[in-house]
């Protein structure tokens, strides 16, 4: 039976990527599962951002989750570098498995390694079932977080 491995996504994920973020209550608004220049645009960005990561989890040649980890430099917490998670995904068939928090264990292990002192992620406020899951991840709700959108999504 394959084991499920964490790594850098590559060009080819992109559509595999997509389709976990179109399939999603809230994704299916604001995502679509095709490959677009835009989408290959954003790729190249993250890729050649040293501090911006797309991962997958990969079973055996299949991307069955994915996530995106920023560092970010600060100059509060003395100066501490902070880890942003988002983007976290699953595929419907494989949520409920313990996917989802492996990959979360994961990205915390990979901010402690390089030394934050902080990682942080956002969740829509609709989405009771993740506040449970990160809550039991040991995350706490200390801020009350604001978006402002600048630009359409495209039809």
């Amino acid at each position: 039976m394959p084991t499920v491995i964490l790594r850098e996504a590559v060009r080819a994920d992109l559509p595999a990527i997509l389709a976990l973020l179109a399939d999603d209550v809230l994704g299916r608004t604001r995502d679509v599962g095709e490959v677009d220049d835009a989408y290959e645009r954003a790729f190249a960005d993250i890729s050649a951002d040293p501090r911006n990561h797309l991962v997958v989890a990969d079973d055996g040649g299949v991307v069955v989750g994915c996530l995106q980890i920023t560092y970010i430099p600060g100059l509060g917490r003395h100066g501490a570098e902070r880890s942003l998670v988002e983007a976290v995904r699953v595929r419907s068939d494989r949520r409920g498995q313990g996917l989802g928090g492996e990959m979360i264990r994961w990205a915390i292990d990979q901010a402690r390694q390089r030394g934050c002192g902080l990682v942080q992620l956002t969740t829509d406020k609709s989405r009771t079932d993740a506040h449970r899951f990160y809550l039991a991840l040991g995350f706490v709700a200390s801020h009350e977080g604001m978006k402002l959108p600048l630009c359409p999504l495209p039809l």
